[in-house]
């Protein structure tokens, strides 16, 4: 870089000492002339290299432009060339298909007269896949194509019936008529032909059963074909072998056909063993493996790479579900034991099961882990307590709905048989230990040493029906079977005892209604049933508490809970029975015209009819309720009926305000009808001799009967001697009338003079 001019002329100076002006004003102006120059051939440079710069740039631009013009023209032309080639691909594409369809129809034709179906199937399936493919052409619809479509379809329709034709003479059904019912007479004229027995003939009488079916396979129809053939098998040959014990499949082989068809032999059963079912089913099972379905068929299947088709499997998995479900509904659920004594026999059942199946899978009519039957036999102690229970709501339901006036007699010796406690040396110690905790006898120790007899907790002597008699049985041996049973099958026999009870409380009362309302008898005799079952309900918990399962041992085997609710269902029954009777013999009174002047003829004989029909009405009672209610039952009821009839009377006579003496006689005789009659419907037991210390016993059952007896004194009593009962209020008289009465009674009967005045200053 050269030094600036300062720096120069700095330098100078300082090397001469002196400043020469005029060469320097030389040498400036030669530089002047150098930069001019300089400037110059820059210029003339920069503009030589752009004025022909331009023209090569426009000329560059220009054939730009022109190349870009050529690929497009090019490119339009290619796509339009495209568009064509792709049109005469498509043409091209269908006219094959349009080919492969023709040829295919063609060839199917061919084979169809031929008898070739599986020839046939696959060809027409071809043309099927030909014509798929057409009418997947979006955008190119041709009019041929339903034209296609109509004839694929007649000739579908057409293949499918020459290969039922087929099939029907390879599987003949001879069938029992319409018309007929399904019973063992019909199954017995069911017949199954099947004419697939392999011969030298075969290839001239015709197509071999695998043709067939792998047609059937080819088009699709196989699973439909067999759903039918495995509906009509289920009808007339497996439903029939369970339903019916008697029976037997036969077969019978022939030079061209394999029948199969039945006999019937007496049954020793009303239905069959399920062994003896297995081994029936297994026959015919068998019978279809070897002669019909033992072929091997190909499905053609592009997303699968096995595609065997397996015709017991097939036709098991249209079948199986129905099948095992009959046999459980109408073979093993009639085999669970009903007694848990039984259980261990029911092992064979199982056992039989499990060959039943093993065998069907042998035969591939079955794949797979444990069906429902087997599940179905291996959970018998499930279905034993399931049937077991329903067995006992049934029989339970059915005493209940059965008739009330079936009586058996009932007294302090009469007993149910119970189940003996654990044995002490049994070994069980935790039951040794609480059974010692009973008492050991029926006699129990009072702190004054004195003793209860036997008797003490009895029921008293009555009648109850025989059916609740049997109820309670029925209670107790269910009760003994859940001690025998594991723990789940004893529990739900325990509740299902507890469920009969409680169904009693609902079914009797509402099924005997009517009856209940009606008869007095029945009233009773339901009154007696339920105070029967409470006295059991006491104990029937506590007598098997240590024989049930150690879940109920700790307090939840009772029945106690129960016994008031069938206390008050007897007790609001009679009650109920009672304020009908109650409310007839206050009918009946009410005709008695308030015993008001009985000097009247028509009015006596009114008020003697009333009162006859009220004795009437309780001796009817006393005979319908004779030996059927408790006597301590019988003679309250019977007391309060006859204390309801004095107490209207004694009501209405005294009442009364005027009592001539005529009427107070008649009053009296008609009085005096009640006492003399009015014990005599006191007929608790039917030995006549046995009744009188009962009909003396009236007082204590009937609460006005001394009342009555001094209405009566009063009504033939003079003055002084009415004073006199009367004793200053300590007299009998006092003891059944207030003083109010007294005086009504009195005012009623005597005139107003001075004597009445005195009587009834001394009634305080």
């Amino acid at each position: 870089m050269a030094a600036p001019a300062g720096s120069l002329v700095a330098a100078v100076l300082a090397s001469s000492g002196r400043l020469d002006k005029e060469d320097l004003g030389t040498r400036i102006g030669r530089l002047s002339r150098r930069v001019e120059e300089l400037k110059g051939e820059v210029c003339t440079v920069i503009n030589k290299k752009y004025s022909e710069f331009l023209p090569s740039m426009q000329s560059a631009q220009e054939l730009l432009a022109q190349v870009q013009r050529d690929p497009n023209v090019a490119v339009a032309e290619f796509a339009e060339l495209k568009q064509q080639l792709e049109r005469d691909t498509l043409v091209l594409s269908v006219l094959k298909k349009l080919q492969q369809f023709d040829t295919a129809m063609e060839e199917y034709n061919t084979a169809l007269l031929e008898k070739k179906y599986v020839v046939a199937a696959q060809q027409l399936e071809k043309t099927r896949s030909n014509l798929k493919m057409l009418e997947s052409r979006k955008g190119f619809e041709l009019k041929i194509l339903k034209a296609l479509r109509t004839e694929l379809t007649v000739q579908t329709e057409n293949m499918l019936y020459h290969l039922g034709e087929e099939w029907q003479k390879l599987v003949v059904w001879k069938l029992p008529p319409s018309k007929e019912s399904s019973s063992l007479e019909s199954a017995m004229h069911s017949e199954l032909h099947l004419h697939t027995v392999p011969s030298k003939e075969e290839e001239i009488a015709g197509p071999p059963v695998a043709s067939v079916l792998q047609a059937f396979a080819v088009l699709g129809e196989l699973h439909a074909k067999f759903k039918i053939f495995g509906q009509l098998l289920l009808k007339y040959i497996l439903k029939p072998l369970i339903s019916y014990p008697s029976l037997q499949p036969f077969t019978e082989e022939q030079s061209d056909v394999f029948i199969l068809h039945f006999k019937s032999k007496e049954p020793n059963l009303d239905y069959s063993s399920p062994i003896e079912v297995f081994d029936k089913i297994k026959l015919v099972f068998e019978v279809l493996h070897k002669y019909l379905l033992n072929v091997p068929l190909e499905q053609p299947a592009e997303d699968r790479k096995d595609c065997r088709v397996i015709l017991p499997e097939l036709l098991g998995d249209v079948i199986w579900e129905e099948l095992s479900d009959c046999l459980i509904q109408n073979c093993l659920v009639n085999s669970i034991p009903t007694n848990s004594s039984k259980l261990e026999q029911y092992i064979e059942v199982i056992k039989s099961t499990e060959e039943f199946e093993k065998a069907l899978k042998n035969m591939q009519f079955l794949k797979g882990d444990t069906t429902d039957l087997l599940k179905y036999a291996r959970n018998v102690n499930s279905h034993f307590a399931n049937k077991k229970c329903q067995d006992v709501i049934v029989a339970a339901r059915n005493l209940m709905t059965s008739e009330i006036h079936n009586t058996v007699k009932i007294t302090p010796d009469s007993s149910v048989a119970l189940p003996r406690l654990p044995d002490p040396g049994s070994g069980d110690h935790l039951k040794m230990q609480k059974t010692n905790k009973l008492p050991q006898n029926n006699v129990v120790n009072l702190e004054n040493e004195t003793k209860l007899t036997q008797y003490t907790f009895s029921l008293p002597t009555c009648r109850i029906s025989s059916s609740v008699e049997e109820l309670m049985k029925l209670a107790y041996q269910t009760l003994l079977e859940a001690t025998a049973s594991t723990d789940q099958c004893c529990i739900q026999l325990f509740y299902s005892v507890r469920n009969i009870f409680q169904l009693f409380c609902d079914v009797v009362p509402t099924y005997h209604k009517e009856n209940l309302q009606k008869l007095p008898q029945l009233a009773a005799i339901h009154h007696n049933n339920c105070m029967y079952i409470a006295h059991h309900l006491l104990t029937l918990g506590h007598q098997f508490r240590y024989r049930l399962t150690d879940i109920l041992c700790d307090g939840a085997a009772t029945f106690v809970d129960l016994v008031p609710g069938f206390r008050r269902l007897g007790t609001a029954c009679f009650l109920a029975q009672m304020r009908v009777q109650k409310g007839e013999i206050l009918e009946r009174l009410s005709s008695a015209r308030n015993f008001s002047n009985m000097d009247d003829e028509e009015n006596y004989s009114s008020a003697n009819k009333a009162i006859r029909q009220v004795l009437h009405q309780l001796k009817r009672l006393g005979k319908v309720w004779q030996d059927v209610l408790p006597v301590t039952v019988y003679c309250k009821a019977m007391g309060t009926l006859l204390n309801t009839a004095l107490m209207e009377i004694i009501t209405r006579i005294a009442a009364l305000e005027d009592i001539s003496a005529e009427d107070a006689d008649r009053l009296y005789s008609l009085c005096k009808i009640m006492v003399e009659e009015g014990p005599q419907v006191f007929t608790p037991l039917p030995e006549e001799d046995k009744n009188k210390k009962y009909q003396e016993e009236v007082p204590v059952y009937v609460k006005k009967w001394m009342t009555f007896k001094e209405l009566m004194i009063i009504l033939q009593a003079n003055l002084q001697e009415i004073v006199d009962q009367w004793a200053d209020g300590k007299g009998p008289l006092a003891a059944e009338f207030s003083a109010a009465e007294v005086k009504s009674l009195i005012r009623a009967l005597f005139q107003n003079t001075e004597r009445r005045a005195a009587a009834l200053a001394k009634i305080k």
